[in-house]
């Protein structure tokens, strides 16, 4: 193999420069005494030109593969301004790397529909779609953009337990396992552990991890697995945080659209780095009752809530101070209303993307918390000995890396923007 360039590292001022191309047949098409190969890799796609008569015989059957035919081009540039792109590539070599042997399950270049469910079977196939690579290549700038902004803030980089002995978030939502002797869990959260790495001094961290939840849910916002990103922050409260977390949802769009100009693009997407508002809970419950919804104090946030809200105060809305008995267990009262707690949301375009509070760090309101909420305090005896042992005050927050990556991109099923998603009937591939 002998790749010099990626596609879409060509331009026209490269005419005359002989370049090694690999990627996939896109299509082919056939023209009088032309032969155009449209080949593709994950920068984009360039046509490769063939012309009888000027072109080697065997270079232009070489040309004529099935599609998605992995092959290598040997070409050179030549400027045309008649072309798409303003250039083409004329080959003097066409290597077929791998011949197809099976047959390609859809047709990956949009013109004939494919079902999503069929495109998950095939999702190596899928990966090769203009859309769902743009879709891929935006939620790794999206997770790239958070770690360089928390980085910069001078957050420290962990790794949690999947893995746990009790629930993090209390719930029955849990995939348990044998281990060993015992019973276990896979982790709803790294909540805890992120807690204990603060109390053990290392002040602000920040992780990037699978959750499981064994919710019996199939809704198009809904994954058994996902990826979080998260932060927690010593010596802190919920207002700090949710400085912080402002900061890197605006660092986040902003670098998504400088760096992902094509991928918006091929999907259709018009993205605004948003100004983002912060209301109280209570003021939300106001402002949905003033729009005829059935909606009272003590509720969570339904869906049409938060779609409502967005309609009402934009691209982006962090509600804090919601009641305690719809929040965690280790989310620390308000000082002025103990039925209320210091936590918050982050709603983006209609949809809460990302959850977040001050944490208890006192121990004996910890485990009053922890009887509140029907669990029984010694399940998390490791837990509430280090509120024992020097506990600061901090408070974090996660934001779902597929939620907001749907939401950015437009899509209207969060299994678009997980790679390989498993939800409640899904295990494979």
């Amino acid at each position: 193999m002998g790749r010099t360039y990626f596609v879409g590292d060509l331009t026209a001022d490269m005419d005359g420069k002989e370049v090694v191309l690999d990627g996939w047949v896109h299509e082919i098409r056939e023209l009088g005494n032309l032969t155009f190969m449209l080949l593709r890799d994950r920068s984009g796609i360039v046509q490769v030109v063939g012309k009888k008569g000027v072109t080697d015989d065997a270079i232009i059957k070489a040309m004529s593969l099935p599609k998605e035919s992995v092959v290598e081009v040997r070409g050179t540039v030549k400027k045309n301004s008649e072309a798409k792109a303003g250039f083409e590539v004329i080959p003097t070599k066409v290597t077929n790397i791998n011949p197809l042997s099976a047959k390609i399950p859809f047709e990956v270049t949009g013109k004939v529909d494919a079902e999503l469910d069929v495109r998950l079977d095939y999702r190596y196939i899928d990966l090769r779609r203009v859309e769902t690579t743009a879709i891929f290549k935006i939620e790794s700038t999206i997770a790239n953009a958070f770690i360089d902004t928390v980085s910069k803030l001078g957050f420290l980089h962990i790794r949690t337990p999947s893995i746990v002995k009790e629930a993090t978030e209390g719930g029955s939502d849990l995939f348990s396992m044998d281990y060993f002797e015992d019973k276990a869990y896979l982790a709803q959260s790294p909540q805890l552990y992120k807690q204990l790495a603060v109390i053990g001094g290392l002040d602000k961290v920040f992780t990037i991890t699978p959750v499981f939840r064994a919710e019996k849910s199939n809704t198009v916002y809904h994954l058994n697995e996902s990826t979080q990103m998260d932060i927690e922050m010593a010596f802190a409260n919920h207002d700090d945080v949710i400085s912080i977390l402002s900061n890197v949802l605006v660092s986040i769009i902003r670098a998504v659209s400088e760096n992902n100009a094509k991928d918006l693009q091929a999907l259709g997407v018009k993205l605004d780095v948003p100004s983002v508002k912060t209301i109280t809970y209570t003021e939300a419950i106001d402002a949905l009752q003033g729009e005829g919804m059935m909606v009272k104090s003590g509720d969570d946030l339904s869906r049409e809530a938060e779609k409502a809200l967005y309609k009402l105060y934009g691209d982006a809305i962090i509600v804090k101070g919601f009641p305690a008995s719809i929040r965690a267990f280790y989310s620390m009262p308000s000082d002025t209303d103990p039925n209320y707690t210091n936590s918050f949301d982050l709603i983006y375009k209609g949809l809460e993307v990302s959850s977040g509070a001050q944490r208890i760090h006192l121990p004996e309101l910890l485990i009053e918390s922890i009887k509140k909420k029907g669990m029984d305090p010694r399940g998390f005896d490791f837990y509430i000995n280090a509120m024992r042992c020097g506990a600061p005050p901090h408070a974090g927050w996660s934001l779902g890396l597929e939620r907001l990556t749907t939401m950015i991109t437009g899509m209207q099923n969060i299994r678009e923007c997980a790679m390989f998603p498993r939800d409640r009937k899904r295990l494979t591939p």
